[in-house]
């Protein structure tokens, strides 16, 4: 079992979560219940799983958490690249997230692999 607050891929995912709630305050009120709700819960998400996962008594499942928490990267990762191409996310915006947004796609992969070789042994 793992303290999900001493977890530095929970630490970075919600600080990213943070800055997605930060940019998206300047978004058009029209988009309130579109890209502005979707960007909230899936970030939101990020965190949340892995905390979540950190609960749960087996390997296995903390690993699928981890997975569910890579799912939710990549669905904002999709979210911030439509939201700059709709012109409500500046490209400088668009870079520093997808900056962190990388780095926590990695952390959250290497974590993940390792898990998934302790169950394997």
């Amino acid at each position: 079992m793992h303290r999900f607050k001493e977890l530095e891929i929970w630490k970075q995912s919600r600080v990213f979560c943070k800055d997605i709630y930060i940019v998206i305050a300047n978004f058009p009120k029209s988009e309130k219940f579109g890209l502005i709700s979707q960007l909230r819960r899936a970030s939101v998400s990020i965190p949340s799983n892995i905390s979540e996962g950190t609960s749960r008594i087996s390997s296995k499942d903390f690993s699928r958490y981890l997975e569910m928490a890579m799912g939710s990267c990549y669905e904002v990762e999709t979210q911030i690249l439509l939201s700059n191409d709709l012109g409500f996310l500046k490209d400088t915006e668009l870079i520093a997230l997808q900056e962190k947004l990388t780095s926590i796609i990695k952390m959250i992969s290497k974590f993940r692999s390792t898990i998934n070789a302790r169950i394997k042994n």
